[in-house]
């Protein structure tokens, strides 16, 4: 239909002094307009106004709306007044419009509006309606009996209708009355609940708040959602990850200790036995060196299918680091259970592998330890468990051994370790390594880890995994932890005189934050130095923030008060809350080197951690990158930071120093 045709069609309304005109949602123009329109439109012509390319420079919020509006016209023949502003001349005209649906002569829904001509507002209002016409902010009123009173566009695009009460939003009834209950009792709440939306149920964090409606005076309630689903998915996705190892999907560590802690109660009433069977794969390191960590993960995923295989369905199995795996077993002759799981074990592992197109063959070595014979705690019965697993490898492996009293020479031999630890650092045998921490950007080092290292006169190099824990046990932790603080803030002041200004972090123990002089220790240090505590951080572990303490909160809180910037260490082995990183004034996240390291068989748990990080805002350094398609994924990913093998292992502090004239040294892949 032509404009002289729609000018007949519509001839009445031009008696109308009221600004009436009818919007073509297909075309984004005007479909006809009365002269009052025209006037508030800017334009003489009818012709020329409709015309106008109205959806040229049309903002997504707007579309949004427009087409939300056409909707509520087809299924609930809707009527809307809101304040419109709108821009015919490049200036902004502000309106008070009725709309309703029209169907055109060729029966698609149109909107004929019907403005109550221009009027004098106030700027804080007028910005006030745009702000909620934009925002992404869900803002909804409702009435005492849950009516929807009003509703901004992003809160109408997540209701499934437009007259949607409150309580029918809900997934779940019983969060409604708790969260009426609050709002009656203190007028005001905040949730985070299941919504139901057109998109299906999403995760909404819920602040309402008891008001009045301004148009009747009546009582009402001003409610504002936002859509967490990613967070909460991904703290959901975390919580199964803290209790899986990541590479096998097998249950790890913490689950273990869950495990027995949950049966154990039922054991001995139930009149049951329970046993830990510890398994190492023989000569593991060998697939490592010859066929590369690649091919050593898919050997030990395999590994870990066999495994689940051949046990019963309520049986525990777990990958406990490395080569180790641990199965858990409840049985009434639970020894008649093992040596039954024994043959099966042996049986399966001996069937050969093709890993990469390479046929490997291994051979386990299964160690036993039962309970309550030998322990009555978890954390007992896997040292002897592991105790016994030794003693198969010296029996010449592939074989099994039970745990008895006479495998103490390990004991012992710890004992001696003990003792020598206690002289080491009055002897000078505690060194201090740095490992490069490389910018992905630039390519140049930004930083260096330091790490405690512990040169035996007679054992050789005694790594940290060893030593520390017998540190803490015996109570010299604090000792160790601040010479390794006093020592790299020395060197950071050092290098920074010599022209490198490099961030050092330093590994803090979760003994050294249980001891009340940690905060003195770092300010002496700091002191002692002269340097700048900008450029030093404090690395943390996930397990550290377990539980509800307040007096971490605050230590934490008194560290970061120093000026030391607070790292959280091998991110996602350990409980990966993310209520806890939002409460703790963590600012740097080390991604731990298994995910890095297992990209081809866990990608995409890699890549969440990643946008988890992202969620956060918080600085990102990958750890254990020791290959170029390790470094692309960083690369990729646009992490900030990494250090691990491919650049450089733990270094002296001279080396580490010449290592800095060499720069950038990233490489390229």
């Amino acid at each position: 239909m032509d404009v002289d045709a729609r000018s007949r069609r519509y001839d009445a309304l031009n008696l109308v002094s009221q600004p009436v005109w009818i919007f073509d949602f297909d075309h984004r123009r005007i479909h006809w307009a009365n002269r009052a329109a025209l006037d508030v439109w800017c334009d003489t012509s009818l012709e020329r106004l409709c015309m106008r390319d109205l959806g040229s420079d049309m903002s997504d919020a707007v579309a949004t709306r427009l087409d939300q509006f056409r909707q509520d016209f087809i299924t609930h023949d809707a009527i809307f007044v809101e304040q419109w502003t709108i821009y015919p001349a490049g200036r902004p005209v502000p309106l008070t419009v009725r709309i309703s649906g029209h169907r055109l002569d060729d029966g698609r829904m149109a909107m004929l509006c019907e403005a109550s001509g221009s009027v004098v507002q106030e700027p804080e209002s007028l910005r006030s309606v745009e702000a909620l016409l934009h925002t992404a902010v869900m803002i909804t009123l409702y009435g005492s009996d849950g009516r929807p009173l009003y509703r901004n566009p992003a809160a109408r695009a997540a209701a499934r209708t437009p007259d949607e009460r409150f309580e029918d939003r809900m997934v779940d009834p019983v969060e409604h009355d708790a969260l009426l209950d609050e709002l009656a009792s203190a007028g005001t709440a905040t949730r985070t609940l299941l919504i139901h939306t057109p998109d299906g149920e999403r995760w909404h964090e819920i602040s309402a708040r008891r008001c009045r409606d301004a148009v009747t005076g009546q009582d009402a309630v001003l409610v504002s959602e936002a859509d967490v689903s990613a967070i909460k998915n991904a703290e959901s996705r975390a919580r199964f990850l803290a209790l899986r190892d990541p590479l096998t999907c097998l249950a790890n560590r913490s689950q273990v200790m869950r495990s027995f802690s949950e049966s154990v109660e039922g054991i001995q009433d139930a009149g049951l036995q329970a046993a830990l069977m510890f398994i190492d794969l023989d000569h593991f390191k060998d697939v490592n060196d010859t066929l590369g960590h690649a091919a050593g993960d898919a050997l030990l995923v395999e590994v870990a299918y066999r495994l689940r295989q051949l046990v019963r369905e309520n049986d525990l199995v777990a990958r406990l680091g490395g080569d180790e795996f641990l199965i858990l077993l409840v049985a009434r002759d639970v020894r008649a259970e093992v040596d039954r799981t024994r043959q099966s074990i042996l049986q399966a592992i001996a069937e050969p592998f093709d890993v990469h197109g390479h046929e490997v063959r291994i051979t386990p070595s299964i160690g036993v330890s039962l309970y309550p014979r030998d322990g009555t705690d978890v954390h007992t019965l896997l040292r002897n468990a592991d105790l016994a697993m030794y003693t198969a490898k010296e029996l010449g492996r592939n074989d099994l051994a039970y745990y008895d009293t006479h495998m103490s020479d390990a004991v012992r031999s710890r004992i001696a370790l003990e003792t020598d630890l206690r002289r080491a650092l009055e002897r000078g045998e505690i060194e201090v390594a740095y490992q490069p921490i490389v910018d992905v950007g630039s390519g140049r080092i930004v930083g260096a880890e330091a790490l405690a290292r512990w040169r035996h006169p007679e054992r050789g190099m005694i790594p940290p995994s060893v030593f520390i824990p017998i540190a803490e046990n015996i109570g010299l932790i604090r000792a160790i932890g601040s010479f390794v603080f006093r020592s790299a803030a020395r060197q950071q002041v050092a290098w920074l005189r010599s022209g490198s200004t490099l961030r050092v972090s330093v590994n803090l123990s979760v003994r050294q934050l249980k001891l009340g002089e940690l905060l003195p220790d770092l300010t002496g240090a700091l002191e002692d130095a002269g340097g700048d505590p900008r450029f030093m951080q404090v690395e943390i572990t996930e397990s550290m923030l377990l539980g509800n303490d307040d007096a971490m909160l605050d230590l934490l809180h008194a560290v970061e008060a120093l000026g030391l910037t607070i790292v959280l260490d091998d991110f996602g082995t350990g409980y990966s809350n993310l209520g806890y990183l939002q409460r703790f004034p963590i600012r740097e996240l080390k991604i731990d080197r298994s995910f890095v390291q297992s990209l081809d068989t866990n990608r995409a748990v890699a890549e969440m951690i990643v946008s988890m990080c992202r969620l956060m805002r918080l600085s990102v350094v990958a750890e254990g990158v020791e290959t170029a398609e390790q470094l692309d994924w960083v690369k990729a990913h646009a992490i900030e930071r990494c250090q691990g093998y491919l650049f450089s292992e733990p270094l002296a502090a001279n080396a580490f120093t010449s290592l800095l004239s060499t720069q950038p040294f990233l490489v390229e892949a």
